[in-house]
């Protein structure tokens, strides 16, 4: 017989009142809509991996109890936010999510203006580029641009897709973002890495004090095989937009790039200077 899960188990006697995992500072804050959050991280749960998830496999991510779990799925379904999977009894993103975003997408005027500097990069470099913005610990990649002379074999694939998001402490576009923003913003954010991810804040704090002396001095950052042993990857901070979201900058690359000694020396001479040049056009308003 297993042995009982006594943590699970003090989770469901205080279920009715829990904030869910990783809020929990916010438990007992009568402001906070914990219905709301749990049906948000619900949401969350789904990725590219996995595309379709059934009450069960939403209970065991979440930790919330089956019944409460049926309620959201079913609200979520009338909502639009979640459809009926195929696969009997799983569930996947709704089109409503679509609808949801786009505002924030369209209000980021930027991602039409670089668009063609970055297709023009991504060709030069034989990389990826996109363009980011910060989600919790998380950068989520809002334009990406491919190089039009790789097969797609060859390129990152989906460390480059729209909508994905990738952890700030283990990549060079997380990292630029911690070197764009304030000293304030940082420090808290570095602190939450810390308590949140601690695994990341013990492989990672050296290589990101390192990114920061070299975004401070040379205005970006490399990385080579930090969180993915075959990517290689430059990033650097373009700055606020008139709405004050902060903006990044990456190009990325997967093996096999195509330079013949590939590695970070490559990326710090070649690839960072045409990526800081490209940011800096796009600083003055220079589209093309």
């Amino acid at each position: 017989m297993s042995k009982p899960n006594t943590e699970r188990q003090h989770y469901l006697r205080n279920e009715p009142h829990r904030v869910p995992l990783g809020y929990e500072e916010h438990a007992g804050d009568p402001q906070f809509a914990t219905t709301l959050a749990r049906g948000i991280e619900l949401i969350r749960c789904f990725s590219a991996n996995e595309t379709t998830l059934s009450n069960a496999e939403l209970s065991e991510r979440t930790g919330l109890p089956r019944p409460t779990i049926s309620r959201l799925t079913y609200t979520l379904v009338i909502l639009g936010y979640l459809k009926p999977s195929a696969k009997y009894g799983k569930y996947q993103l709704g089109s409503a999510l679509l609808s949801a975003t786009y505002p924030l997408m369209a209000s980021i005027g930027l991602r039409q203006h670089a668009r063609g500097l970055m297709e023009k990069l991504a060709d030069e470099t034989g990389g990826e580029v996109s363009m980011g913005i910060r989600d919790r610990l998380n950068i989520v990649l809002v334009e990406t641009s491919r190089s039009r002379k790789r097969g797609r074999t060859q390129a990152t694939g989906p460390m480059a897709d729209t909508g994905l998001s990738l952890p700030i402490a283990g990549t060079a576009i997380g990292r630029a973002w911690l070197a764009g923003c304030d000293e304030a913003t940082r420090v808290a954010v570095l602190n939450e890495i810390r308590v949140k991810a601690p695994s990341d804040w013990e492989r990672f704090e050296p290589a990101i004090q390192q990114a920061l002396q070299d975004c401070a001095r040379q205005g970006f950052c490399a990385i080579e095989g930090d969180l993915l042993t075959d990517v290689q990857a430059v990033g650097a901070p373009y700055g606020r937009t008139p709405g004050g979201e902060l903006i990044v900058f990456n190009c990325a690359f997967q093996n096999p790039v195509p330079q013949a000694e590939p590695g970070v020396d490559w990326l710090r001479k070649e690839v960072g200077p045409k990526l800081l040049a490209m940011v800096r056009l796009l600083r003055e308003g220079r589209h093309s």
